[in-house]
């Protein structure tokens, strides 16, 4: 079977040592990072620990810095660094004449079900209550 590609941008798009996300029309945002190399690799946009934006985290090597706790995540294989545990999801990616490639078939099916954890209590949809009466 034929792998389908989706172009998403330009390896310059993405900047160095950082990342660019890529919204889905389910599930979490998927992260592209660029490493100091050129280097492409692509996750889903939630660390294994606490699902923190790893698009938010400082790349370095093959490598990307959880922003929220400092959970290093192996961006070849989206696999946390010892001690910790814990794997996001990883995605194929293709550079091809400095365009970037996603395979179609992940973006559209891989971890559709993960969302994000929602920090602070939850919430209820209310309407919200007139001065003085909460």
């Amino acid at each position: 079977m034929s792998t389908a590609w989706t172009r998403i941008c330009r390896v310059e798009d993405i900047p160095v040592l950082g990342s660019r996300r890529v919204a889905r029309a389910q599930g979490l945002d998927v992260a592209i990072f660029r490493n100091d190399k050129e280097e492409v690799f692509a996750l889903l946009d939630r660390c294994p620990h606490k699902g923190g934006p790893l698009s938010q985290g400082i790349v370095f090597g093959t490598h990307v810095a959880c922003p929220m706790h400092n959970w290093t995540i192996g961006l070849c294989d989206g696999q946390a660094s010892a001690p910790d545990e814990g794997c996001t999801p990883k995605f194929a990616v293709r550079v091809e004449n400095g365009e970037v490639f996603l395979d179609a078939h992940q973006l559209a099916t891989q971890a559709t079900e993960l969302v994000r954890p929602v920090a602070g209590p939850a919430r209820r949809a209310l309407s919200p209550l007139p001065l003085g009466e909460g």
